[in-house]
Parts: structure tokens; C-alpha cells; sequence
């Protein structure tokens, strides 16, 4: 079985991204939660946590293979974790996870059906089939993990030479896409301030494909507000 995955991301869909992976391209389906941090690294080189199912009718004569792609591991984790619970399928699951890793833990450590509740796909009796099942076994994901931003790798300083000193380097400009968390926390705030998940999730792709730059939530808001 694949359990991990590092190629070119292509294409960001709904439930899914493209990844290339030398001569071939890949479908992986992925989380809301996930594609959040994704849709603004297309055409980059990215790695996935992956595990596999088969899709398909008990019934039926046809499956289909499925992948199914996280950022971290402890994200793969809980999502396998997520599908013990009883009724709980892949799909189901994946559908769930539209928050982060952490939050969905916290709930469920504190027991908070309500919150759970709001998950799509998640209705009253299975919240509290949820908490019944899980609740001494989230702790290690309350910390949570949050995909690791790019790195910038500085070059070695130039050794100092007697005499004249050479004018300061430009420094390299600045890149107008957000930050990842910023991205999250808009996600949230659209959520706050009584939008649906699907409302808040189109709100946020319109912001991020609007070409103007922000730097905090505060500015997403505007931005968001101010193109109606």
C-alpha cells in the first residue's frame, strides 16, 4: 500500500487535487480542511500522507480504488482514528473534516455534540456516537500540526573584506499570497460571523482568485465585504 506521495500538484478540485508524480498523474481525495491549505500551491512540489480504500456497492460486481491524501501524518492519523467510529465510512470521514484536526479533537474532548454536529454529514446521534467512542483517545491531537510553511533559505553571508564595503543587497520582495493560518482563520471568521460552510468556502475562493493582497483577517474581511 502507498503511504506517501510527493510529486507536482496540478489541479485543486471540490474533493479532490491532481498530482503529478513523474509520467503520471494522480487523483487524491482529499478533506476541506486540506484543500484550504492547498489551493494556493498549484503548480508546486508537494508531499501527501495517503491511505486507500475501494469505493463500491457491497452488492456490486465494481470498485473503485481510492486515495486519500493529508498533509501530516497525524492528520491521517485521526482520520483513521474518525472511521472506527460505527456508521463512519472513508467517505463520510472525509467528508467531516472540514475544520482543522485540532478543533474537531477539542470538541470531542469536551464532549461538545453540538459543535460536532455542525460537521457536515454529522447529524445529533451520531455526534454523540462520536464522543462516546473517541473521547479518551483524542488527547495527542489537541496540540494539533499545522503544515509547516515554506522555508526561506538565506545565502551564507559573504566574508568580510578590508576597505571599501559593497552596497547592501535589495532584499527579495515579498509574495502576495497569505500565509496558510490566514487563510484558515478567514475560513473561521466567515463561519463566525453566521455563514454556511459551503457559503464561507466560496466567499474564500473568490478572495483568494481576486488577485488583491491581505495580511490579516481583518483585511480579508474588507476585501471580501467590499466586492459584495
Amino acid at each position: 500500500m502507498i503511504t506517501k506521495m510527493t510529486g507536482l500538484l496540478t489541479r485543486v478540485l471540490d474533493d479532490e487535487v491532481r498530482l503529478e508524480v513523474g509520467p503520471f498523474e494522480y487523483q487524491v481525495m482529499i478533506p476541506e480542511a486540506v484543500r484550504r491549505q492547498l489551493q494556493l500551491r498549484t503548480a508546486q512540489e508537494l508531499t501527501l500522507h495517503v491511505t486507500e480504500y475501494l469505493e463500491g456497492n457491497p452488492s456490486g460486481t465494481r470498485f473503485v480504488p481510492r486515495r486519500i491524501g493529508f498533509l501530516t501524518e497525524i492528520e491521517l492519523e485521526f482520520f483513521e482514528l474518525f472511521c472506527t467510529v460505527e456508521k463512519i465510512g472513508p467517505k463520510k470521514a472525509l467528508k467531516a473534516m472540514a475544520r482543522p484536526v485540532k478543533e474537531i479533537a477539542d470538541a470531542i474532548n469536551r464532549q461538545d455534540s453540538r459543535w460536532l454536529s455542525t460537521l457536515p454529514g454529522i447529524g445529533a446521534t451520531t455526534a454523540e456516537q462520536i464522543i462516546t467512542t473517541l473521547k479518551r483517545k483524542v488527547t495527542k491531537f489537541l496540540m494539533g500540526a499545522s503544515p509547516a510553511e515554506p522555508t526561506v533559505v538565506e545565502a551564507p553571508a559573504e566574508p568580510k573584506s578590508k576597505g571599501k564595503q559593497k552596497p547592501a543587497t535589495t532584499p527579495a520582495p515579498v509574495s502576495n499570497l497569505p500565509a496558510g493560518d490566514i487563510v484558515e482563520d478567514v475560513y473561521q471568521a466567515l463561519m463566525g460571523v453566521g455563514h454556511t460552510p459551503v457559503e464561507a468556502r466560496a466567499k474564500l475562493d473568490s478572495l483568494l482568485t481576486c488577485g488583491k493582497p491581505f495580511r490579516s483577517v481583518e483585511e480579508a474581511l474588507m476585501l471580501v465585504y467590499s466586492r459584495g
